[in-house]
């Protein structure tokens, strides 16, 4: 038995399950089916403007630190992180305003510009967000749940949590304004999910943010992945790029190695994926290796929505907006039913529009502006054809711009481009161009989710989105210390074996 790893995916799961597996001394080797590492947080480069492709934000800070530490570096020798504030901008369709973030002071005010009554309202969420985050993210997040036993024993607190209950009906309890309670559901669309099916263990969001702030890093998301690669390269980890994992090769319910596009094989009985997990067993994996509930599970999934992303630069500066500005149509609750349930492309939409430049100029040459509009859309079970509909769509979302956020954007605009579900679907071969893999629902969360554990096959383990705690940069960085808790350092696996 040779004490070599093999991960299958360089999006920020795979980057730091390749780090923690290095630091528990394999010999790791890493496969990426892009030119760059990252994943979805991939770097465009356009007539001078840079765009990060995917995540903008950066929440939890300290996840990436101890990274870094495993090593006995620092982050910031590698890359710089600078708040934002505010957080994030609102902008709703009657042309009022919201700004979200700093201190708590500067938050209550903006609440009473809406309904004074809701500063008390605002407390008490924070509160219930809080002991959401104690249980949720503390106690759940970066332990395994692919046994029933661990989810037995958290069905207490998710009692006593009503954890069952949805984002929207845990924020309407507190908040009574219409705007602000558009405002503060708003967060499970940021990992895949519907505020009003989307299980209230979500809502410990808000607190995350309160606790941390949010940073971004100079040189943005781009600059994270490039510190982390710089790392995995510094502690010998082998980046192997541009290649595509077609199988996962398993004898007797181990993993014996993959086999890749070019017909090449490499040997190792330690299998960490990064890959989307329904993917992953729907096409890298025989059925006949399955256990038939993870068959049933990969059937029954409800994924979550698409997403369409438009990236451009702009011949003028626009110093008015924020570095992240959510600007919501006329529609809610109804708008967010056509994506999810009726999986139909509404006639209206809403926005999250973000100008790194508001931070970091160099993302645009002098006298100009970067900028990328992502606008939730439905996935690929949904019947929308995006060879007509894409350009459609983004010039309504121009048009919709220009009257408001950024005046004459239609003239200004240069150097644009976008990317729809069915790019999700080929560049990062995720199930049904979904955005988030599956949603993050109660009955598809926890145990209930995709296993970090490998189900049914010995020597596979799971991280990223799809698995177990979830979506957004926390959640797919935590499920690699998940995996790392169940895999034993590489001298114990020479000793003993690995499966002992």
């Amino acid at each position: 038995m040779s004490e070599s790893a093999l991960v299958i995916g360089g999006g920020f799961g795979g980057i730091a399950a390749a780090l923690r597996l290095c630091a528990k001394g394999y010999a790791v080797e890493l496969i990426e089916r892009l030119p760059a590492l990252g994943g979805r947080a991939q770097v465009y480069m356009r007539e001078g403007f840079t765009h990060d492709a995917g995540p903008t934000v950066i929440t939890a800070p300290f996840l990436f630190e101890e990274l870094f530490s495993l090593f006995g570096k620092k982050m910031e020798d590698y890359v710089e992180l600078k708040p934002i504030d505010p957080w994030y901008r609102f902008v709703f369709a009657d042309g009022r305003t919201f700004d979200y973030g700093g201190t708590i002071e500067q938050t209550l005010a903006e609440v009473a510009r809406f309904n004074p009554a809701d500063q008390d309202g605002y407390l008490k969420l924070l509160a219930a967000s809080r002991e959401i985050f104690l249980v949720g993210f503390e106690k759940m997040a970066d332990q395994p749940f692919h046994l029933w036993s661990s989810m037995f024993k958290c069905i207490p607190h998710l009692i006593r949590l009503k954890s069952y209950r949805s984002v929207w009906s845990l924020v309407c309890k507190y908040i009574k304004d219409p705007y602000l309670r558009k405002a503060f559901s708003i967060q499970p669309l940021l990992v895949g999910g519907n505020p009003f099916s989307t299980t209230c263990i979500y809502n410990l969001i808000h607190f995350l943010e309160r606790r941390w702030g949010i940073s971004f890093p100079i040189g943005g998301t781009g600059a994270m992945v490039a510190a982390l690669t710089r790392l995995l390269q510094e502690e010998g980890v082998k980046i192997r790029l541009n290649a595509t994992v077609e199988k996962i090769i398993v004898d007797q319910k181990k993993v014996q190695g993959i086999e890749l596009n070019d017909g090449s094989r490499i040997i190792s009985q330690l299998i960490v994926s990064n890959a989307d997990p329904a993917y992953c067993y729907s096409h890298l994996i025989s059925t006949e290796h399955q256990k038939y509930t993870t068959r049933i599970k990969g059937r029954m999934a409800k994924f979550s929505m698409g997403l369409f992303v438009l990236y451009f630069g702009t011949t003028r500066t626009y110093p008015d907006v924020a570095h992240h500005t959510i600007w919501l149509g006329s529609q809610y609750q109804s708008l967010l039913t056509d994506i999810f349930d009726k999986k139909i492309l509404s006639q209206d939409f809403s926005m999250y529009v973000h100008r790194p430049t508001a931070t970091d100029a160099s993302f645009a040459p002098m006298g100009c502006d970067s900028f990328y509009v992502l606008v939730p859309v439905p996935n690929l079970q949904g019947d929308v054809d995006w060879s007509i509909e894409a350009k459609l769509l983004q010039n309504k979302i121009v048009a919709a711009l220009s009257r408001t956020l950024l005046p004459d954007l239609d003239k200004h605009m240069v150097a644009d481009f976008y990317k729809t579900p069915e790019d999700f679907k080929k560049d990062y071969l995720s199930m049904h161009g979904a955005g988030f893999s599956i949603a993050p629902l109660f009955r598809q969360s926890a145990w209930f989710r995709y296993h970090n554990r490998g189900e049914g096959i010995a020597g596979l383990y799971h991280v990223g989105a799809g698995t177990h705690p979830g979506a957004g940069l926390p959640g797919v960085i935590t499920s690699a210390k998940v995996v790392d808790s169940m895999i034993k350092s590489a001298a114990a696996y020479a000793e003993v074996g690995l499966f002992v």
